[in-house]
C-alpha cells in the first residue's frame, strides 16, 4: 500500500522561499515518475514540477527558473525547493507518483494513481 505524505507548508511573504517535502511508504523501489502539483481554489490542479527516476525533470512555465525538484532515495522523499514566492503561487500543494513506467504525460494530473494529502502554502 503507497502512501505519500508530504510537509513543509506554510505562510510565507512574497520573494521568500518555501522547502515542500513528500515521504513515501509502500514502495520496493523508487517509482519512475513523481511530480508536484497544486491547485488553488476555483482553479484546475495545475502539474508544476516532475521527476523520472533516471533524472530527468519539466517544469510548468509558471514556476520554471524559481522551483525545483529533488529526491533523497535514502530518505524515501521527494522535494520541492520553491523560491521568489508569490501571491500567485498561494495554492494545495499536492505530490504524486504513477505506477506506471511510461512518464510521457509528465504534468498531467490523470497520470498520477497515487497522491498525497496536500499541504497548504500560502504567500501574502
Amino acid at each position: 500500500h503507497v502512501q505519500l505524505v508530504e510537509s513543509g507548508g506554510g505562510s510565507v511573504q512574497a520573494g521568500g522561499s518555501l522547502r515542500l517535502s513528500c515521504t513515501a511508504s509502500g514502495y520496493t523501489a523508487s517509482p519512475a515518475c513523481m511530480a508536484w502539483f497544486r491547485q488553488a481554489p476555483g482553479k484546475f490542479r495545475e502539474g508544476i514540477a516532475h521527476l523520472e527516476r533516471g533524472g530527468d525533470e519539466a517544469y510548468a512555465d509558471s514556476v520554471k527558473g524559481r522551483f525545483t525538484i529533488s529526491k533523497d532515495n535514502s530518505k524515501n522523499t521527494l522535494y520541492l525547493h520553491m523560491n521568489s514566492l508569490n501571491s500567485e503561487d498561494t495554492a494545495m500543494y499536492y505530490c504524486a507518483t504513477a505506477s506506471s513506467s511510461d512518464c510521457t504525460w509528465k504534468l498531467v494530473p490523470s497520470a498520477y494513481d497515487n497522491w498525497g494529502q496536500g499541504t497548504q502554502v500560502t504567500v501574502s
